[in-house]
Order: structure tokens, then C-alpha cells, then sequence
């Protein structure tokens, strides 16, 4: 998918505001997708920043079907969680790497 000027007009507040800066040392409730009840399964699995996460994505290659399964499956997250918490690191990647 190409991005276009168009695609910032589709995005979340909360995942604009994710993307409007480097992850520094935020925590993991930050990214888009993450509700508060995956961030306690998140933080209780070690998961307490949003590059900590975002590490777990680098490590499954940018797969973006993988690292859902691996949400889903092991944090308890829903899929729609998963589907953009996962776009959401995928479109922080195209920004900053």
C-alpha cells in the first residue's frame, strides 16, 4: 500500500500522535491498539514500553500476521487489537527506520 498524503486523513488521533515522534521511552499503553486491559497482560509479560514491543516486531521480521498471533495468543489480546497495534508499529517503522 502506498502512502500518500491521503493516509495521515485515515488514521487515529492516538496513532498520529504515536507516529508525530521518535518512541523514546514510552510506555507500552501508547501505541495504537493497546487497551488497558493488554497493557496489564503486556507490562505482566515484561512489555512495560512501547520499543520493548516494538522489538518483539522487528524480531518476527515486520510480520505483521505473526506478531498478531503472537498477541492474540500470548498477551489475550483481541484481533482488532492486534490488527492495529501491529499496523501501527508497521507505520511507525516506514517513519523512522
Amino acid at each position: 500500500k502506498l502512502q500518500g498524503t491521503n493516509e495521515v486523513d485515515h488514521m487515529s488521533p492516538r496513532l498520529r500522535a504515536f507516529l508525530s515522534e521518535p518512541i523514546g521511552e514510552k510506555d507500552v499503553c501508547w501505541v495504537d491498539g493497546v487497551s488497558h486491559e493488554l497493557t496489564i497482560n503486556l507490562v505482566t509479560k515484561g512489555f512495560n514500553k512501547a520499543y520493548i514491543l516494538l522489538g518483539q516486531f522487528l524480531l518476527m521480521h515486520k510480520n505483521q500476521a505473526e506478531f498478531q498471533k503472537w498477541l492474540i495468543c500470548c498477551c489475550g489480546a483481541t484481533e482488532c487489537e492486534a490488527q492495529q497495534s501491529s499496523n501501527c508499529l508497521k507505520e511507525w517503522c516506514a517513519c523512522f527506520l
